[in-house]
């Protein structure tokens, strides 16, 4: 007879972010608490000639305090935005990586894209100086799975070391399947999240020739607006957000501070279409769904979603209908919001970004508003806790991330507790 598989319990030891608010995680949550917006005209290039002229940016980022000069320019800046949030959250964890333990530690740091800086660059390149103006490094550092790789060598993690490229649910991937790999002890620790960097004239141009982008130029700070009725698209961001998962055990015998729990993720396809939400929503209805029955719950005790709201006219209406159908009356009881009405909307790094927050909103007993909220949509019906921070003891929580592609990913967190 077969041995029954024993889900091993996974917590959450140390965060670390790189976001348009700030270069650490307390910079970035007092912003989040603040209410403030990320948003403002894009320095990287000149877009007078584009369509949308603004995005949220990351800002006074020196990659040279974390990377020797040499090794930086080897590197894609989502790779640099990965290292500094790793590094941080390493910090933060207090967790030491030696010989004795490094092949139980693993990387799993997603991107959308990779380095699509240096795709544009080296291209400007080879196009004035031919094949030999392009860089030797140009192939090595723009792969999407280059941060995890970075990450592995940078701290000698020789565990699991992996990267999905699952567009804007490729944190929440990423998080996910390190969740797994440690429940199932193929690992101890999961170093784990996203990191992205598009703001660059080709992506810009194919956001705005896709109609997927905020335009309201005159005033970027105001242009994410999830799930308001006047909400036009949405707004580019970029960072890191990276945190430690660990075997609770483990975490147990080294004295490490808990922040929460992961208890449950849920993964799915549309198999509709590769941009539109199906309009069933069956895919991310799923996902909330087996999140919830990963972790052994019921609807009922969720407290909190940090959805994925994103700021389009679709998507927000199709994430609104999908809780309603996940939680019926429920629905109209817990909070939701989007933080990305702050952060803009990192696309493979949101994952990441946004499992720090609603693991700081467990263990802050405060949750982070959507600003920008100002007239309502009678088809986004919720409490998005519009404006305003507010405390509050959640005991669940969900953080749902949705790509191109049809892909869908929620995680679960959970108040620590013995």
């Amino acid at each position: 007879m077969e041995e029954e598989f024993i889900k091993r319990r996974v917590v959450v030891t140390g965060l670390g972010t790189v976001t348009p608010l700030g270069n650490s995680v307390e910079a970035t949550w007092a912003g989040l608490m603040a209410g403030r917006s990320g948003a403002g005209p894009i320095t990287k290039f000149d877009t007078a000639s584009f369509p949308v002229r603004f995005a949220c940016e990351v800002k006074d980022f020196d990659p040279l305090k974390y990377v020797e000069k040499k090794e930086a320019r080897k590197m894609g800046a989502f790779t640099h935005y990965a290292i500094a949030a790793s590094d941080e959250a390493l910090a933060d964890s207090g967790l030491k990586i030696t010989d004795e333990n490094a092949e139980a530690i693993g990387t799993y740091i997603s991107s959308g894209i990779g380095d699509f800086w240096g795709i544009e660059s080296e291209h400007s390149k080879l196009l004035r100086g031919g094949p030999r103006a392009v860089s030797p490094f140009f192939l090595v550092s723009i792969l999407a799975n280059m941060a995890a790789g970075q990450v592995s060598i940078r701290n000698g993690a020789k565990g699991p070391n992996s990267a999905t490229a699952t567009a804007c649910a490729a944190g929440n991937h990423a998080i996910g399947d390190s969740f797994k790999i440690i429940q199932r002890s193929d690992a101890d620790v999961m170093i784990c999240g996203g990191a992205e960097s598009t703001i660059t004239p080709m992506t810009m141009a194919g956001f705005a020739a896709m109609r997927a982008l905020s335009t309201r130029n005159d005033d970027p700070e105001s242009a994410s607006r999830p799930f308001d009725r006047d909400r036009d698209g949405f707004v580019v961001g970029e960072g890191s957000g990276i945190m430690i998962l660990e075997e609770l055990e483990h975490a147990r015998r080294r004295n490490a501070r808990i922040y929460a729990e992961i208890a449950g993720y849920g993964a799915t396809g549309d198999a509709y279409h590769m941009t539109a939400p199906d309009e069933t929503q069956s895919g991310v209805i799923r996902a909330m769904q087996r999140a919830m029955q990963d972790a052994g719950i019921d609807p009922n005790q969720i407290g909190y979603i940090n959805a994925h709201g994103t700021s389009t006219p679709l998507g927000d209406r199709g994430e609104t209908f999908a809780v309603r159908k996940t939680f019926g009356p429920h629905a109209y009881k817990l909070a939701v919001s989007s933080t990305k009405s702050m952060t803009g909307h990192l696309l493979g790094a949101a994952g990441g970004v946004e499992s720090v927050f609603t693991v700081l909103a467990i263990h802050n007993r405060k949750l982070p508003p959507t600003i920008n909220y100002h007239t309502p949509d009678p088809e986004c019906d919720l409490d998005y806790i519009p404006n305003e921070a507010r405390d509050a003891v959640v005991e669940y929580a969900l953080t749902n991330g949705f790509g191109f592609g049809g892909t869908n990913a929620s995680l679960c967190f959970k108040r620590f507790a013995e």
